[in-house]
């Protein structure tokens, strides 16, 4: 797919460029990123170069995933990073998001992961937007729960960071929990099939 840029009110979501590589490595220093997200610990100048140069730019080429930087559009900051992944199955994705120190309580997280899945559900014909995150990471589970998705519970050894299993929350976000159309349809658990 060719790299698409999205926007809201205070945001520019757009694909990485070789440019973005000194503000990624200067983020991903947070000792909370390396933490709670699967980027290298350390995180070297080589790292953000890969990821800006041919990481994001390699999953727009093969449908993979859709890494945008979330900037903030008055300045041009890069606040943070947002992917949408394609799952095993038809029509299911995954978001995963980090926000820069500097830019955290500002909402901008839950506005672009919102953007994000508009995107994903009317764009890219998802009917199923997963999130998923380590149990403890209590940020993530914070946007995702301002962004909507419902908690689906627990999955032991759920994720993998640098090697090591753990477990995880995981969240699900349906287009029908925005007001959109599906692109299949969905017969909830104790729904009737409608008559003909």
């Amino acid at each position: 797919m060719e790299p698409i840029t999205l926007t809201t009110d205070r945001l520019l979501l757009r694909p990485f460029v070789p440019g973005d590589a000194e503000a990624l490595h200067a983020a991903c220093q947070d000792p909370d990123i390396q933490r709670w997200t699967v980027v290298p610990s350390p995180y070297g100048l080589a790292d953000a170069e890969l990821f800006a140069r041919q990481v994001s730019p390699g999953g727009w080429q093969d449908d993979s995933m859709y890494n945008f930087a979330v900037t903030v559009r008055d300045s041009g900051a890069v606040a943070g990073a947002l992917g949408i992944n394609r799952r095993t199955g038809p029509g299911t994705y995954e978001v995963g998001f980090w926000t820069a120190r500097e830019h955290r309580g500002l909402g901008y997280t839950t506005e672009a992961v919102l953007c994000a899945a508009r995107w994903t559900f009317a764009s890219l014909g998802g009917d199923r937007l997963e999130w998923r995150a380590e149990t403890g990471n209590l940020a993530s589970r914070a946007v995702a729960l301002r962004a909507g998705f419902r908690m689906e519970g627990d999955q032991r050894s759920g994720v993998i960071n640098k090697g090591v299993r753990r477990d995880a929350w995981t969240g699900a976000l349906l287009p029908s929990d925005l007001d959109l159309p599906g692109t299949d349809v969905y017969l909830p658990t104790g729904t009737a099939p409608a008559q003909p």
